[in-house]
């Protein structure tokens, strides 16, 4: 059984920031991608940023600049660095992972930019 547990949510102001964490644990192989969505009320979950198992990551275009994601391979760990925090970065965020074994989700953290 894998399962994915998120850390770091919260209430912020805007223009604050606010580190999310994700660990893998149980019976995972070859972790590929990993990845940070998130969900805001009333729309569809987006693809927030991702990384390759060679470091190499992308973003959507809201965020370039303000978020990073990184990861630490021997802790089967996604981090997802966010800075210059606004109240539309408000939502449920979700990390993801992409094994040789399987496609895994986390619970969700919920995220909250106040103006």
């Amino acid at each position: 059984q894998v399962q994915l547990v998120e850390s770091g949510g919260g209430l912020v102001q805007a223009g604050g920031s606010l580190r999310l964490s994700c660990a893998a644990s149980g019976r995972i192989f070859s972790i590929n991608a990993m990845a940070w969505h998130r969900q805001c009320p009333g729309k569809q979950r987006e693809l927030v940023a991702g990384i390759n198992s060679g470091g190499r990551s992308d973003y959507t275009d809201s965020v370039k600049g303000r978020f990073t994601i990184s990861r630490d391979n021997a802790k089967n760990t996604v981090y997802l660095q966010m800075n210059s925090l606004k109240p539309e970065d408000t939502a449920v965020y979700y990390c993801s992972v992409h094994s040789s074994g399987g496609n895994y989700w986390g619970q969700g953290t919920q995220v909250t930019v106040s103006s």
